[in-house]
C-alpha cells in the first residue's frame, strides 16, 4: 500500500481545512471500507483525516425531531441503541447485517453510505424511513434526503471538503413492522447479492432494494399496487419489482438470479409486515 500522511484532528474546522485544501484527503472514522480500498487500489489517499474522536460526531440521541446518528457512531452502537430498537428496528437490522461483529465495532453508518455501494445494508432501511443526510463543510451545513445522496456506484452528493456530519431519521416514526432481508453468498459477512427493506406505515408500505441498480432504489410499482390499488396477493405484487430495478451479472449473482431473488425477498417482506 502506498505511503500516506495521517492527521488526528481536534476539531471540525481542522477537518474541513484539510479536506478542502489537500488533494486526495479522506476522512477516517471506522476505516473498514477505506483501508481495504486503499490496499486494493480503489482509493489513492495521500492524507487520512482522523475524526473518530470528535465528540460532535459521536452523538447518538433521540429528541423531539427524531433520532440523530453522528458520523463516528459505530454500527454496533446503532444496533444496540434502545430508541432505534423500539421505534425503527429496521435500521438496527440493517446495521447488524454489515460484516462481522469486529467490523461493526469499528464501521460507521456514515461510512457505510459514503462508500456508496449499491449493496450497502443500511441504505435500503434509510430509504424506507425517510432519512436525511446532514452534510458539513467550510460553507456550513446542508441537508439532503437519503434518496438524493447516492448519485451512482461509489458516488455521492458530497463535494470536495465536505463530509457526512450525521444521519437524521425524523418523527413521526412508522406505525408497523419493518424488516430488512438480505441474500448473499456466504451469509451476513458478505456483501448483499440482493437486500430488501420493507417498512409498514399504518396501512401503507415502503419498499427499497439494494444491489439491483446503480444506487439503492424504491420499489415504487410494488408500493403503488399495495398502497393505491389494494393488492393483497403478495407474490403478484412482488413481481412488479422488475419495473424498478436493473440488476447486472457479477461474481455475486447473475442478472436473472437477482430479478428472482428481489421478487422472493419482497414477497417475504410483505408477508412479514402486512400479513399473510
Amino acid at each position: 500500500m502506498p505511503s500516506y500522511e495521517y492527521v488526528k484532528c481536534t476539531d471540525l474546522k481542522q477537518v474541513f481545512d484539510l479536506l478542502s485544501s489537500r488533494e486526495q484527503a479522506y476522512p477516517l472514522a471506522g476505516g473498514t471500507d477505506l483501508m481495504v480500498g486503499m490496499r486494493g487500489g480503489k482509493f489513492a489517499a495521500h492524507l487520512l483525516v482522523d475524526l473518530k474522536d470528535l465528540e460532535e460526531l459521536k452523538v447518538l440521541r433521540e429528541d423531539e425531531k427524531g433520532i440523530t446518528v453522528g458520523a463516528a457512531v459505530t454500527l454496533n452502537e446503532i444496533a444496540a441503541y434502545e430508541p432505534i430498537l423500539k421505534n425503527i428496528p429496521i435500521l438496527a437490522q440493517g446495521a447488524h447485517s454489515v460484516g462481522s461483529y469486529s467490523i461493526r465495532n469499528r464501521g460507521t453508518l456514515a461510512g457505510n453510505i459514503c462508500n456508496a455501494s449499491p449493496a450497502a445494508d443500511t441504505a435500503a432501511p434509510l430509504y424506507c424511513l425517510g432519512a436525511s443526510i446532514v452534510i458539513a463543510g467550510t460553507g456550513g451545513q446542508r441537508t439532503v434526503p437519503v434518496e438524493e445522496f447516492f448519485t451512482g456506484p461509489g458516488k455521492t452528493d458530497l463535494n470536495k471538503g465536505e463530509l457526512v456530519h450525521s444521519v437524521m431519521v425524523p418523527k413521526p416514526y412508522p406505525q408497523g413492522i419493518g424488516v430488512y432481508i438480505k441474500a448473499s453468498r456466504t451469509g451476513s459477512v458478505d456483501l448483499a447479492t440482493v437486500g430488501v427493506a420493507v417498512q409498514r406505515w399504518g396501512d401503507k408500505v415502503k419498499i427499497a432494494v439494494g444491489a439491483v441498480a446503480p444506487t439503492p432504489v424504491r420499489a415504487l410499482a410494488v408500493e403503488e399496487a399495495v398502497n393505491e390499488k389494494g393488492e393483497k396477493d403478495w407474490a403478484r405484487a412482488a413481481k412488479l419489482v422488475h419495473d424498478s430495478i436493473s440488476p447486472i451479472t457479477d461474481l455475486r449473482g447473475s442478472r436473472d438470479y437477482r430479478y428472482h431473488i428481489a421478487e422472493v425477498l419482497i414477497r417475504r417482506g410483505l408477508e412479514q409486515t402486512m400479513g399473510v
